[in-house]
């Protein structure tokens, strides 16, 4: 008796199935990716469907669909593009610390610059296989070889899980205070009053908010880019003392 065999399900990820061919030579998936990352910069994920895509590409659903088969798909090759925006510094610099603090200013620099990238880059399938994120991860785990780390990639998870999530409410935050019309200082204005006898009765966020008040208003961008460098400061004091106690 013959053997059965069974037909497995193709991996769901753009980068796993071979690229076709144009059928419009206007139309290639590159464009429609560059106009994609236009409309999520714009609207944001939920405003961005393959039909509107369409649309403002002047062609077809079908013709989209024969370069990206699923909304999820330019998903991972919209998050792939903006990754080639990220620089990191070459694994020979002098000083890891200021190589690392660099990388990280300029992921929150690009994940500002798209809001809606720091939300969806845990959820955009196997965004990770891309060649632009694939070399990022390289650079970094360069980086943190070089400086001497044992385990390059549990250093990377330390500062990439605070990098994303502070990018990521920052991009929210600044959402909202675009949605409000007002200004950014405008906004936080009105809205002290509020938070204020939100948090009146809570001694120790009562304290450290009103040390905060004054640079809120006053500059909230130099205010959150302080706060950003303040803690990165923190995590980086942490993998300072670990690679010193590993004799490196």
């Amino acid at each position: 008796m013959a053997a059965r065999t069974t037909k497995q399900s193709p991996i769901p990820s753009v980068w796993a199935r071979p690229q076709r061919e144009a059928d419009q030579p206007a139309l290639s998936r590159a464009t429609i990716v560059r106009e994609a990352i236009v409309m999520l910069d714009a609207e944001g994920v939920e405003a961005l469907s393959m039909r509107k895509l369409a649309t403002r590409l002047n062609a077809g659903a079908a013709s989209l669909y024969r370069h990206v088969a699923t909304k999820d798909e330019l998903m991972e090759l919209a998050v792939d593009e903006v990754a080639a925006e990220i620089h990191v510094p070459p694994a020979d610099s002098s000083d890891w610390r200021a190589a690392v603090a660099e990388a990280a200013h300029s992921f929150r620099t690009t994940a500002l610059r798209h809001p809606w990238l720091g939300s969806i880059l845990g959820q955009a399938g196997l965004a990770y296989l891309g060649p632009n994120l694939m070399s990022y991860s390289e650079r970094l785990a360069a980086l943190f070889t070089a400086a001497g780390f044992p385990d390059p990639a549990l250093a990377i998870d330390a500062v990439m899980s605070y990098v994303i999530g502070m990018s990521t409410t920052e991009a929210a935050w600044l959402i909202t205070v675009a949605r409000s019309g007002e200004t950014e200082a405008g906004f936080i204005a009105r809205l002290m009053p509020a938070a204020q006898q939100a948090v009146a009765e809570h001694e120790h966020l009562a304290k450290g908010y009103a040390e905060t008040e004054e640079a809120a208003t006053k500059d909230p961008t130099a205010m959150r880019d302080a706060k950003f460098t303040a803690a990165l400061d923190i995590v980086l004091d942490g993998l300072t003392l670990r690679l010193e106690a590993t004799g490196s």
